[in-house]
């Protein structure tokens, strides 16, 4: 299984209950690519703070939220493709 964990450029915070990411290019954040997460994107987000497997996300969201484990695997794989798109998150390629 490949392993996913958060890119280094790029910095989060949780204001006021909601999840910000800030992309970091030369040393200085990007503001005009400002991220906000939903609640559940902000649970994979917390997730992906260490590295993790899809399916040790797919467990992790689960445990929290009360929903088809069907569409928890979709809304993980989503996020994952995205993310990994923009730079925000990587894969690292080795098993864990």
């Amino acid at each position: 299984m490949h392993a996913y964990i958060r890119s280094d450029s790029v910095v989060s915070r949780v204001i006021a209950g909601e999840t910000l990411i800030v992309p970091v290019r030369k040393g200085v954040g990007d503001l005009s690519s400002i991220y906000s997460l939903s609640e559940v994107a902000s649970s994979i987000w917390q997730a992906l703070g260490a590295p993790r497997s899809k399916s040790e996300i797919v467990q992790w969201i689960e445990e929290e939220f009360d929903a088809d484990r069907q569409q928890i695997e979709q809304d993980v794989s989503s996020f994952l493709a995205e993310m990994c798109s923009v730079g925000l998150v990587r894969e690292m390629g080795a098993s864990i």
